[in-house]
Order: structure tokens, then C-alpha cells, then sequence
């Protein structure tokens, strides 16, 4: 599992010209996921990702998490995040989960998230070609892995 985390002001997303979530201050989060992955990635990810103290303190200083910010989670489903750019000029997605199991971990992880105490997690449409706006806050962004067996 890959997640691409970036602490934003604001994000949305768009499908078809409308607008289908937006959040304020929080997480915009691409997710992608791999073969092999399952309900121990999630639950790490999740953890993880609530946990992160990536937000300022009255110090400036990054001390606080997303949960004790009451942040808002935006979660964009995205396959592209396996690509395997090693050989020849096109990406390959061999190791990209298919699309049916990656929607239900997908919908899983976006629970999880829930469960760890983010207040708000809002979604893109999975499958969907969707334009995502985003104003990102520092700039702070994070890769976040958990590889099968890790």
C-alpha cells in the first residue's frame, strides 16, 4: 500500500466539472494499492496516518496530529502510485491491485481512518477521471509504504 500524504489549506475534488468533495485544513491523500495487499496494511496505514504530528503547535513547531487538529481527510484513489517506470518510456501496472479488490480495501481504509478519529474523511469517485485542486499547506508531504510482509 502507497500514500502519497499532503497537509493541505483546502482541497477538492471534481468529476465531470463538478465538484464532488472538498475539505478545509487537513490531509489530501493518493492511494494506491498492490498485490498482496490486505487488512494489516490498512489498519498500519490508518494508524499511521492519524498519528502523524506533521501539524503546528502554538510554537510553530509540528507537534500535532490530524486528530487533535480536527483536520479533514480527502482520499483519492489512485492505481498510478504502482508504477513501474524502470524500463521503456511507459509505465507499467502489473503490480497495481486489481481495480474490484483495490475499490473494497479502498472503501476499508477510508473506515479505518474513521475509526482512528478523523472527524471528516470525504473521497474521490474510485475509477472516476477527476481533477483534484488542492492548496498545500508548508509545503509538508510525505510518502507513506507498507509492503506486504513488512
Amino acid at each position: 500500500m502507497r500514500v502519497l500524504v499532503q497537509r493541505v489549506k483546502e482541497a477538492q475534488v471534481s468529476v465531470s466539472g463538478e465538484a464532488i468533495a472538498s475539505i478545509g485544513p487537513g490531509f489530501l491523500l493518493l492511494v494506491g494499492f498492490g498485490n498482496g495487499d490486505g487488512s494489516e496494511e490498512l489498519t498500519w496505514m490508518a494508524r499511521k496516518i492519524s498519528g502523524l504530528r506533521v501539524f503546528s503547535d502554538e510554537d510553530g513547531q509540528m507537534n500535532r496530529s490530524i486528530q487533535h487538529t480536527n483536520g479533514e481527510i480527502l482520499a483519492v484513489s489512485q492505481f498510478t502510485l504502482y508504477g513501474d517506470c524502470r524500463k521503456g518510456r511507459r509505465p507499467s501496472f502489473v503490480d497495481a491491485l486489481d481495480p474490484i479488490e483495490a475499490n473494497q480495501l479502498f472503501e476499508e481504509f477510508l473506515q479505518q481512518l474513521s475509526e482512528q478519529g478523523v472527524d471528516r474523511v470525504e473521497k474521490g469517485k474510485f475509477g472516476a477521471d477527476m481533477d483534484v485542486q488542492l492548496v498545500n499547506d508548508g509545503p509538508v508531504t510525505l510518502w507513506l509504504a507498507k509492503e506486504p510482509g513488512d
